[in-house]
This record gives C-alpha cells, sequence and structure tokens, in this order.
C-alpha cells in the first residue's frame, strides 16, 4: 500500500509523521499521524492506538495530547486515524454529531453513509496492516485508548477482539450508545433502527453478552458537561461490577471535557499501558 508523507518533524528524541494514503475501505483518502521514538536497527516497538472524539482530526491529540515526552520514554509507537472520511463526495449532516467528523467506528449499513463510512474496518483491518508493513510495529503487542467517541471506539473494538490488545483506557468514553443522545442519532443513521444490530457497538452491551478484556482504566472528569446526558461512566462501572470485568474507574474532580483534561492524565495512560506492553 502506498503511503504519502504529509509532514515530518524531529521532537522528544523521535519523529512525528502526519501521513496519507487511498483507503480501499472508506473509498477516500485518509490521514493518520504516527510518532516514533528513536530505537536500535531492527527493533520493533509496542503501538498504543489515540482514537478521537467528535469534530476531530488525528491533529487534535497529535497537538494537544502531549503524549510524545512519555511515549519516547518508554519506547511506544503512538498512531492517532482521524474520526470519519473526507472529502466533497462524502456524505454529511448539518449536526456536529453525526457525518463527517463522527464515524463513531462503525460499518454503516444504510444509505447514503455505506460506502464510505466503514470506520470500524479501517481501524480494525486497513490501517493495523499499513503500519505493520511501513512502520517498526510489534503487532504483538498493542494496546488501544481514546477520547469520548473515540473511548467508546477503543472500547468496543478492544472487547470485539479478544486477545488483540495487552492493554485498554479510555478518556471520558460514550460507555453505551444505546442509552444517549449520541448514540441514538449516530446508531439509527449508520445502521438502521434495529437496535439489537448496535450491541455490537455498545461497550457496556458487549460486556453484558460476554465479551472481556484484561483489564479497564477509564478517567472521567466531574465537571464535564457531557457526563450525565450523554457519557453516563456509571453504567460502565455497574456493567463491569457485575459482570467481574476488571476495571480502573475515576472520577477526576473539577475535570472537563477537554484537551486540558485529557493532556492532564496522558502521562498515567501511557505509563500503564507501557506496563503491560513493554514487559
Amino acid at each position: 500500500m502506498t503511503l504519502e508523507t504529509v509532514s515530518s518533524n524531529r521532537s522528544h528524541g523521535g519523529v512525528q509523521g502526519v501521513y496519507r494514503h487511498q483507503s480501499a475501505e472508506t473509498g477516500t483518502p485518509m490521514t493518520f499521524s504516527v510518532f516514533v521514538p528513536d530505537h536500535a536497527p531492527g527493533a520493533k516497538l509496542p503501538v498504543l492506538w489515540f482514537l478521537s472524539g467528535l469534530t476531530c482530526t488525528h491533529a487534535n491529540v497529535t497537538e494537544k495530547g502531549e503524549f510524545r515526552e512519555h511515549c519516547a520514554r518508554h519506547g511506544m509507537i503512538f498512531v492517532a486515524p482521524d474520526t470519519s472520511p473526507r472529502g466533497d463526495d462524502v456524505p454529511d449532516d448539518e449536526g456536529y454529531d453525526f457525518g463527517k467528523g463522527a464515524g463513531f467506528y462503525v460499518d454503516a449499513t444504510q444509505e447514503p453513509w455505506v460506502a464510505n463510512f466503514r470506520m470500524r474496518s479501517y481501524v480494525e483491518s486497513e490501517l493495523p496492516a499499513l503500519l505493520a508493513q511501513h512502520f517498526p510495529a510489534d503487532m504483538a503487542r498493542q494496546g488501544i485508548t481514546g477520547h469520548s467517541m473515540g473511548g467508546h471506539g477503543a472500547l468496543t473494538i478492544a472487547l470485539r477482539n479478544p486477545g488483540r490488545f495487552r492493554s485498554v483506557s479510555a478518556f471520558s468514553p460514550i460507555v453505551s450508545p444505546l442509552a444517549c443522545p449520541w448514540g441514538d442519532k449516530a446508531l439509527t443513521g449508520y445502521l438502521g433502527a434495529d437496535r439489537t444490530l448496535w450491541r455490537a457497538y455498545d461497550a457496556c452491551a458487549l460486556i453484558e453478552d460476554g465479551a472481556r478484556v484484561p483489564d479497564l482504566l477509564v478517567d472521567q472528569g466531574t465537571a464535564d458537561g457531557f457526563l450525565d446526558e450523554q457519557l453516563k461512566t456509571h453504567l460502565l462501572a455497574q456493567t463491569c461490577e457485575t459482570a467481574g470485568q476488571p476495571a480502573t474507574i475515576r472520577m477526576q474532580e473539577g475535570y472537563d471535557h477537554s484537551y486540558y483534561f485529557i493532556s492532564t492524565f496522558m502521562a498515567d495512560h501511557i505509563a500503564w499501558h507501557a506496563g503491560r506492553l513493554t514487559a
């Protein structure tokens, strides 16, 4: 697969790159970022995926996530995909919470979204193959995290792919699209009205249905304006406790939904992943 380098910058003893390729899954050009710390020739490094939230591209965490120093310290590659297909011919919606910038990491089945909105297959299959081909990535040592809609993506992708990810975490995730307005709008639009089909894209439902990961780390700000209506962290805590799914869910006093919050706890998350990926 051909890969175009959009930019490349030296940072924190490594290289921060932004790359573009033509995606077979979305039928569009897709852009993503990768930070690769310095390493010995021939060495393979563990990988941490970061899935972003509504309205975001790869650039939000790349520019504001403050992860490079910590990834360099732990010898970890950091990958940030886009959140949806892009382009003039890609269908869109007037709302910020559907269409471009809001792919919800699903494979759409409804028109007009079905042709391009295949972010599940893009993140689960196409982009990992590209990463393995072009970067010094040890695909046997992968972790995944994300924010908000991306936290939903990280949790559900890990739960649907047992054994692929040694470590799973999230910042203020949408824990149950079945139980919130964002999820109701997005999953109805992309998947149709049959809510039984939504369970594959709902972390609480997946755990209720028997899916498991080795452990979870979740940070959620108590001053997050989306907490009560959209994120509903308590549902994940209750589901994990009932199902016996190990989880550390931390309510962080006074923090909101922004990258000020994410960047504050990024070092904790990277160290937590490193403990499971570099041992």
